[in-house]
């Protein structure tokens, strides 16, 4: 996979390329479905398959401090772009005056005469351009001039529920992951860095957990979970909770994990955690021999909802 940041590393138009374009936050089913697509068309032209994406999301820049926090960061994000077997991916710097690129400039000057794009595939709803002026009319139209193909996707449901980031984002943070998971086509994900807690968990509670640095990411609502933990790439069973603690009269939220059957040093490791099931709401306990009995119960209750394999 060839991953190019920025237009002026392209030397030379791609070979035969089909490009789609988007933010595409989550990388879910709808996502997926315009990456195959687009591998499907560029199979038939003995062409590359391409996605041109962008950092930061756009609605972070026109809209600062109002958009909705990402169900995928970029990192994130770009990994899974790949792992769905496309070959080149722009990650492109976005900002104002980018934005303020009209629609027919942005087709012209980079998609045709920078990249070269011989197909461009597209969703149903989809927009580009200064105020976003560009539509699939407006591509049609170049398409027919410039010598480029364009497809359109439709929109894709999942047991009548239109797969999209919005609806993702909602079952998220409404505690719903078993359901998120079938939009997303697998679980939801949180990565970040294992930093250092209170050590109350494996002191006082005989239960140690793995405190997850925070990021401006979307979380989960806030409760028990149960999860699979992916260290080091390889996969273990666990209970998280997403909260503050009330038991302890903590103010700050933290992700919390206890990791089963797992022995060492977390301290500065990255670490993914798929949510597979909310278990139950946070709550105070009386005393710690109670809370410790009720993260027994959690774990008893967890490993019910464990798969045999889960993707790293």
């Amino acid at each position: 996979m060839n991953l190019i940041l920025r237009l002026e590393e392209l030397r030379r138009p791609l070979r035969n390329p089909v490009l789609t374009i988007g933010n595409f936050d989550g990388v879910h089913r709808g996502h997926l479905a315009l990456f195959d697509k687009v591998k499907e068309r560029a199979g038939a032209l003995h062409g590359q398959s391409a996605v041109m994406t962008f950092e930061p999301h756009p609605i972070q820049i026109m809209k600062p401090g109002n958009g909705p926090r990402l169900i995928t960061p970029t990192p994130q994000k770009l990994e899974l772009i790949v792992k769905a077997g496309i070959e080149v991916l722009f990650c492109l710097p976005f900002s104002r005056e980018f934005a303020a690129v009209a629609a027919r400039d942005f087709v012209k000057d980079i998609l045709v005469d920078k990249i070269g794009i011989k197909e461009l595939v597209v969703g149903y709803d989809y927009t580009f351009g200064h105020n976003r002026e560009g539509n699939i009319s407006l591509l049609r139209e170049m398409g027919d001039q410039l010598g480029f193909a364009v497809h359109l996707v439709g929109p894709v449901h999942v047991n009548h529920t239109l797969v999209s980031s919005t609806s993702i984002r909602n079952l998220v943070l409404e505690g719903k992951l078993d359901e998120a998971k079938v939009l997303l086509g697998r679980s939801y994900q949180l990565q970040g860095t294992v930093v250092k807690g209170h050590n109350r968990g494996g002191r006082l509670l005989g239960f140690p957990t793995a405190n997850l640095q925070l990021r401006d990411e979307l979380l989960p609502k806030v409760g028990v979970y149960a999860v699979s933990v992916v260290v080091d790439g390889k996969t273990y069973h666990g209970v998280t909770n997403v909260g503050y603690n009330p038991t302890f009269g903590d103010t700050p939220l933290t992700v919390e994990t206890h990791i089963l059957d797992f022995s060492g040093n977390l301290l500065g490791k990255t670490i993914k955690i798929n949510f597979l099931k909310r278990l139950r709401e946070e709550k105070t306990f009386r005393s710690l021999e109670e809370l410790s009995k009720q993260i027994s119960e959690d774990i008893r209750q967890a490993k019910k909802h464990f798969p045999l394999t889960e993707n790293p």
